[in-house]
């Protein structure tokens, strides 16, 4: 409609201008026309004037030319007369013509011309008309008759003029809006809307009929014709795709892709709906100035869960924390996501400040995260913090519960350890849902999760669910050693299997990892654009790269010790290399982060204070969020990445940074405490975090490596990435869940 509104405010535009053109020439027309005929009137009267007070000007009888004045004044529009000699001194006049009136008089200084002169003015807030006529005895001219009319009935001509004209144009506006309006929307707007609305349930993979041409105008017949043919063809590719994916189920060396989960999940799960629970969402709705925006936040969970519902559909649960995200959802507090192209719903959970601080911020981040992670940092147990924690779960758990009436043994994805107690609570109220929970971060040994005053309550939460999913086995290990320390229960370790409480929980190790598929394997090639490293003013030869949230675990303090230690060690590379450390703030409500981002912030100013040389400083730090569209281009052109995480799950943003090099050249130097460093032993360059050294050594071995080596391991980790992609994680763990009985 938006559309609509600028085409008819066009027009009007075009149409006032065109009427205020015809209108200005009309008024100017006018103007002399009524200018004219007053001149002709005010004419005769002061030649008459003049020849009847010419004797008395001789003799210079002022009483008698006052008298005469005062005769004619206020006959027709006349407001006065007055007499003045030749050197332009007032002699007599009717007492209606003042001196100020008379004193600004455009005329005055034409006294000694022998011919009539006349002008218009705005004097005294009206517009008046003074002509002079000059006053003759015996041929010789002897002074000046003045004659001021009333002119204001011009302006009042004019004033009609315009008011009908703008009148009459609004009235024509309303009819042009109307039928203009009427136009565009039933001719085009309409037509090119449901041609919109074809191509996108097409693009959508919905049921739709193509568009018949016919039931188009004549001018948009030609683009219904190819739009038809456009759909038909896409309609054919997706059936080629889905019996391709379909034919690929039982080759297990294929390649999962999205059509094949797609397959999997209808031929596997007969339309059995998915419930994915987090407490991160998808998509974030923010309000910025009056407009409406959205994000996609920098996880690693959204990375892979986003493309997984995006092929299987289904709802995800979540906590909505945008400032828009309320403006967004409909009564029910659902949306349709992506917003672009929806394919699932999301469910929008809401979280007071109190339930954020004490569940999110308190216990989830500052008590579980750093006790999973050996990172060095004290985790905080506060009471508080564990009955808010215990509170939302219980929030979560209500509002899946609702969701799950009417629903026949419904399968339940829930993610991360913000959740640990939801399995339980769901397990207990619908025993028939198949419950995952997937941990996305590592498990700590039994000695070191046992400083956990509420470990317990937690290993009983998780316990309800059927499978419980880890990165690696070693933190699957982890696990049941916890458990066996902890709680009474029964332990399997052919099956690896816990039984508690008379409830059976497999703990299994699923390596997640990201949506690469053959169409990333040089098909789609794209040369190496440094365009946006040169937009921050990047221009050395040699550029690193490394991309983490603000956290602690991600070793950002030791990645920049390293790189202080190669310049150091590789003076040779002074002013030729770059660092472009990308690193979004996270969780900036807890104190821990916000110190760790000073710190950060300032070692990256220390180590540029040490080397800077002639405007060039060997550390770029961006503390902002980049989209994945805008880190793409900087994976491709990175000479290296480097992952330091002192403690990580997994780490994606390794396998981006691989899946992103379809030139198969560039070096990962990876972290040995990341998951990811399991799948990528026989091509990253494999380093000890807390080791400046080693990081160091890696640089240098990165930036000298030989081409052949370079496409030698990113053939490999490329290879590894390939072969179990994000779509063949989500396969194996449904399948687990759902599998069981």
């Amino acid at each position: 409609m938006r559309h609509i509104f600028l085409i008819v405010l066009a027009v009007a535009f075009a149409v006032s201008l065109a009427a205020s053109v015809f209108t200005l020439m009309q008024v100017n027309k006018e103007t002399d026309e009524l200018s004219k005929k007053l001149r002709e009137r005010t004419l005769l009267l002061a030649d008459g004037l003049a020849e009847s007070a010419a004797p008395a000007y001789a003799r210079y009888a002022t009483s008698t030319l006052e008298k005469l004045a005062n005769t004619f004044t206020n006959r027709e529009r006349l407001i006065g007369l007055a007499f003045y000699d030749t050197r332009g001194n007032k002699i007599a006049g009717s007492s209606g013509v003042t001196d100020e009136m008379l004193k600004n008089a455009p005329i005055l200084d034409t006294f000694n011309s022998t011919e009539p002169d006349d002008a218009f003015a705005i004097t005294e807030g009206t517009r008046k008309y003074y002509f002079a006529q000059p006053l003759h005895s015996d041929d010789a001219y002897i002074g000046s008759l003045v004659l001021v009319q009333d002119a204001s009935d011009i302006d009042v001509a004019m004033s009609r003029i315009w008011r009908d004209t703008f009148l009459k144009l609004f009235v024509y506006f309303l009819l042009f809006a109307v039928a203009i309006a009427a136009l565009v929307y039933f001719v085009l707007f309409k037509p090119l809307s449901n041609l919109a609305e074809s191509i996108r349930q097409a693009r959508m993979n919905k049921d739709a009929r193509a568009p018949q041409p016919s039931h188009h105008n004549f001018f948009l017949q030609p683009l219904a014709m190819e739009v038809s043919k456009l759909a038909s063809s896409l309609a054919q590719a997706r059936t080629a795709a889905s019996e391709e994916a379909r034919m690929r189920l039982e080759k297990i060396d294929t390649p999962w892709t999205e059509e094949r989960l797609k397959e999997f999940i209808k031929a596997y799960l007969k339309d059995r709906p998915i419930y994915v629970v987090s407490n991160r969402e998808p998509y974030i709705h923010s309000k910025d100035r009056g407009e409406v925006t959205y994000s996609v936040p920098a996880s690693g969970m959204v990375t892979a869960l986003e493309s997984v519902m995006a092929a299987c559909g289904g709802e995800w649960l979540a906590h909505g924390s945008g400032n828009a995200d309320k403006e967004m959802v409909d009564a029910e507090s659902k949306i349709r996501v992506p917003p672009d192209e929806p394919k699932y719903t999301l469910k929008r959970i809401w979280l007071n400040p109190k339930e954020v601080k004490g569940y999110y911020v308190g216990f989830s981040n500052e008590a579980l995260w750093p006790l999973c992670h050996i990172a060095h940092t004290r985790p905080t147990f506060r009471k508080e913090d564990w009955l808010m924690y215990k509170r939302v779960n219980g929030k979560f758990a209500e509002a899946l519960l609702a969701e799950l009436k009417g629903v026949e043994r419904p399968i339940v994805l829930i993610q991360d350890f913000h959740l640990s107690l939801l399995p339980r609570m769901i397990k207990e109220s619908r025993p028939d849902a198949q419950v995952g929970l997937f941990w996305h971060i590592p498990w700590p040994s039994a000695e070191g999760f046992s400083i956990c005053p509420w470990r317990k309550e937690i290993l009983q939460g998780m316990l309800g669910a059927d499978i419980i999913g880890f990165h690696t086995q070693q933190f699957c290990n982890n696990f049941l050693e916890t458990v066996g320390k902890e709680i009474e229960s029964l332990i399997d370790l052919e099956q690896f299997a816990v039984t508690s409480d008379e409830h059976t929980s497999f703990i299994k190790p699923f390596p997640i990892s990201i949506s690469f598929t053959d169409a990333m394997e040089g098909k789609t090639s794209i040369a190496p654009d440094r365009a946006a490293l040169e937009a921050m003013d990047i221009r050395t030869e040699f550029v690193g790269l490394g991309v983490d949230r603000l956290d602690y675990t991600k070793g950002i303090l030791e990645r920049f010790r390293g790189i202080e230690f190669f310049l150091d060690a590789h003076p040779d590379f002074y002013k030729r290399f770059t660092f472009l450390q990308v690193a979004p703030p996270s969780r900036e409500e807890s104190e821990k982060y916000r110190d760790y981002a000073v710190a950060v912030e300032a070692e990256a100013a220390r180590v540029n204070a040490k080397f800077r040389k002639n405007g060039w400083q060997p550390i770029r730090f961006e503390k902002r969020h980049f989209s994945h569209s805008e880190l793409v281009p900087l994976y491709q052109t990175a000479n290296f990445c480097l992952v330091t995480s002192l403690h990580d799950g997994m780490n994606l943003v390794a396998k981006e940074y691989v899946a992103a090099r379809d030139d198969e050249a560039g070096a990962l130097i990876l972290s040995k405490f990341t998951g990811a460093s399991r799948d990528f032993n026989r091509g990253a360059l494999i380093v000890n975090p807390y080791s400046a050294e080693e990081v160091s050594e890696a640089i240098h071995r990165a930036l000298v490596m030989p081409a052949t080596e370079q496409h030698r391991r990113m053939r490999s980790m490329r290879t590894s990435i390939r072969d179990y992609n994000v779509y063949r994680w989500a396969a194996e763990f449904i399948k687990a869940v759902a599998a069981l009985r």
